[in-house]
């Protein structure tokens, strides 16, 4: 191994330190995460240049032969990255649209009650449903916020914001369109739409559900609920009508669940089909608003909030999965699957579980995201393996692992850190009251996805 794959490494590991650390550190990942990105490929172009690294001529045989040729390369890779950057811009926008004119309020009045296992239960559902149709950083955030209405005492609400976390990243790994990870994994044609929700959905509900079960035992009798019928029905300002507001409601929510039919129909790649809701909700409401100035305050249109997208996060992801994509280039990531495949040897059945579950539990320490884009590197579709072709076991299972095993450590998932923030629970309480339960949850739902594996599967093909 030459000194300038070291570094690369090394550069690597460093990074991923201080991106795992930013809740202490108060250094935003997007920047570590571009400063990374850029010096791995710094390194690989300077390795190839001196001879330190093999040239070829292909993605992924590690090397150049001209400046031309690695531009060539690192614009293949950039377009990769574009399809999964492009639909998370895409809903983003789409559901600060639904926000912004009211469109989620109806959730608080149908989690309401008095009593308190029964809100928990219910906010447990809710979120992992909204989690699967928007995304779970989305719908965290507007659990937490409906929260702060419905329970005032932080010592009761702080269970539910775990509950919360944990259901959010259930709710995101059964949805190809739920978290940043089943977006890579569908966009790169590792699992469908169809085959993801079915065969996952129900492992990802046992993985919500034993944790909630053992969380209402710190909960316990009612309360009184200050939730007069102005508050409730209250809509941020806008001159738009009830109607109108329904109208945005219905081609925001429903168009990003019809995404998935979109796909299936046309062929064409989920980051078109969300720009194409984008799209249509954006015409809709510049008819809405055409005899509105622009720069009025109340006129909500999908110009304005483009400027709301948090391009920290955009550019986090752009300079994780370049820099993945430079370790994939000199075959880093096929090295360290072998070094999987070598170490769980012989388990039979049970070695994809060893594999996807160890990637699930490192996902808790660092991001889910780079961890899942690693393992597209270290592993090929091969439809003629049946477990690693399109809706094989392992990608299944990498799927439900990525985005449940970041339940476990707080800053282990995007849901984790910003409820975090909003909350202010430390990560040390997390730690002691709630990372045992998660991982009950993420076993339970391994083993309910055995049978379906081993017994279920078999028969449907």
């Amino acid at each position: 191994m030459s000194v300038y794959v070291i570094l690369m490494i090394a550069v690597f590991i460093v990074g991923y330190v201080f991106i795992a650390l930013e809740s202490f550190t108060k250094v935003n990942k997007g920047a570590i995460a571009l400063v990374m990105c850029i010096a791995v490929w710094a390194l690989y172009s300077i390795g190839c240049s001196a001879g330190g690294i093999t040239t070829g001529l292909e993605l992924g045989q590690g090397g150049f032969s001209s400046f031309s040729e690695l531009s060539k390369i690192i614009e293949a890779y950039l377009g990769e990255a574009g399809t999964t950057l492009f639909f998370l811009m895409g809903a983003m926008t789409i559901v600060e649209m639904v926000d912004q004119h009211g469109g989620l309020n109806f959730v608080s009045d149908i989690i309401k009650t008095r009593h308190k296992r029964k809100l928990l239960w219910r906010v447990a559902f809710m979120t992992a449903l909204l989690s699967a149709v928007l995304d779970n950083l989305t719908t965290s955030i507007v659990m937490v916020m409906i929260l702060r209405k419905l329970v005032p005492d932080i010592k009761d609400r702080i269970w539910y914001d775990v509950c919360i976390i944990i259901a959010a990243n259930s709710g995101g790994a059964f949805s190809p369109i739920g978290d940043v990870t089943t977006i890579m994994l569908w966009n790169g044609k590792q699992i469908t739409a169809l085959g993801v929700i079915s065969q996952i959905i129900l492992p990802s509900m046992v993985s919500f559900i034993v944790p909630t079960a053992i969380l209402q035992t710190h909960l316990s009798g009612s309360f009184v609920l200050d939730t007069t019928k102005a508050e409730r029905k209250a809509h941020r300002p806008t001159i738009l009508t009830q109607y109108h507001r329904r109208i945005v409601f219905a081609i925001g929510v429903g168009g990003l669940c019809l995404v998935p039919l979109f796909h299936l129909l046309t062929n064409l790649p989920p980051f078109m089909g969300i720009l194409c809701v984008l799209g249509v909700l954006w015409l809709t409401t510049e008819i809405f608003y055409r005899t509105i100035d622009e720069r009025d305050p109340m006129a909500m249109r999908v110009s304005n909030m483009l400027s709301r997208i948090d391009m920290s996060t955009i550019l986090f992801f752009l300079g994780i999965l370049m820099t993945v994509s430079a370790l994939g280039q000199i075959n880093l990531l096929t090295t360290i699957g072998g070094w999987l495949d070598t170490l769980t040897h012989g388990i039979g059945v049970f070695q994809h579980y060893v594999v996807t579950g160890l990637i699930g539990i490192f996902s808790a320490i660092v991001d889910n995201v780079p961890l899942v884009a690693a393992s597209m590197g270290m592993y090929d579709i091969n439809p003629l393996v049946e477990d690693f072709a399109t809706d094989g076991v392992f990608w299944q299972l990498l799927a439900y692992c990525a985005g449940v095993g970041g339940s476990m450590l707080i800053i282990g998932s995007a849901a984790g850190v910003v409820v975090m923030g909003l909350e202010n629970i430390s990560f040390g309480w997390y730690l002691k009251n709630v990372t045992w339960k998660a991982f009950a949850g993420f076993i339970a739902g391994m083993i309910v996805y055995f049978p379906i594996h081993v017994f279920i599967l078999p028969l449907l093909r």
